[in-house]
């Protein structure tokens, strides 16, 4: 009787697999409806490629037309689909795109100023200013901010 298991032989190494490098997709907005909540590529070999809002980025709810991305793809009963679209191109700000002149936001600022100091005496005798003065601050304050912001 044998005390020790037989040895077996190990099996024959595999080489890995190669994995093939396959390009990722890119074209260009055609049309976006996001009140539909699809809309069309331009892939760059011509084909038409439908797309749906589900795919887009997160926190994106349109896309603009002529915006270049890159897209996976899959065959859908109606054609090519697009998968896990990323934009290839910068957000632009909204805010950046509807920015002020900077010379129509002089005025403005004043008004800020004069707003504060007049808030600012009350908040020296230790009371906030009413509901709505508060309100109208806190409105224009935001408004300048977000003015200032856009040009950073």
């Amino acid at each position: 009787m044998n005390a020790h298991p037989p040895v077996r032989a190990a099996p024959p190494q595999r080489p890995a697999p190669q994995l093939e490098k396959v390009p990722v997709p890119t074209g260009k907005v055609k049309w976006f409806d996001a009140d539909k909540g699809f809309g069309f590529l331009a892939a760059e070999d011509g084909a038409e490629v439908f797309v749906h809002a589900s795919a887009l980025p997160a926190g994106t709810t349109t896309l603009s037309k002529g915006s270049r991305v890159e897209f996976g793809v899959v065959q859908g009963k109606n054609g090519t689909q697009a998968l896990s679209v990323r934009l290839l191109d910068p957000v632009h700000s909204v805010a950046r795109a509807t920015r002020k002149k900077p010379e129509d936001v002089v005025p403005i600022v004043e008004d800020l100023i004069k707003l504060l100091d007049g808030v600012s005496g009350s908040l020296r005798r230790g009371r906030y200013p009413d509901k709505a003065g508060a309100k109208k601050v806190a409105t224009v304050l935001r408004a300048v901010a977000d003015d200032f912001e856009a040009g950073a």
